[in-house]
């Protein structure tokens, strides 16, 4: 797992755009954007565990372009919104596919978390001490928007 800064990416953007350099639009993952898969609330001691949430991994937007530290192909819009409540000793967040994936998260606090092949070819990301509130998460793949495999988002407290 690799916490993630942009800010030191949107200073070198601003600076040359002030010295006047054209700047190509970039598609970047939408935290306000409608998520494709819907919402889902939990609070802590939640059952079943692990929620699983069925989806197709992938999209056009290439996240390396947008977020440091990071690859893969995603969706514009989250995937899923997650919205956690309550106190838990961690969350994690996984996926499973017959794909290789990518998972990323931004978190409450708005830092980016981005996971490859944790298990197998499979990403998990593990929150110690979640804060409460809204994670913003995509499923991506290696490739873009040639293809959509099957996936499955299991979020836990185990």
């Amino acid at each position: 797992m690799r916490f993630l800064n942009s800010s030191a990416r949107f200073l070198g953007v601003s600076t040359l755009a002030v010295l006047g350099f054209a700047l190509p639009a970039l598609a970047c993952p939408d935290v306000g954007g409608d998520p494709t898969y819907g919402d889902v609330r939990l609070s802590a001691g939640f059952t079943p565990d692990p929620h699983r949430v069925s989806l197709s991994a992938g999209g056009a937007t290439n996240a390396a372009s947008c977020i440091s530290g990071t690859e893969g192909y995603v969706a514009d819009n989250p995937d899923v919104d997650f919205y956690f409540s309550g106190s838990t000793n961690s969350l994690t967040f996984s996926v499973t596919s017959d794909a290789d994936t990518v998972l990323i998260i931004n978190t409450p606090g708005s830092s980016w978390l981005y996971s490859d092949d944790a298990s197998g070819l499979d990403p998990s990301i593990r929150v110690p001490n979640p804060s409460e509130g809204l994670y913003n998460i995509w499923v991506g793949t290696h490739s873009p928007a040639n293809a959509y495999p099957d996936a499955t988002l299991l979020i836990s407290e185990f």
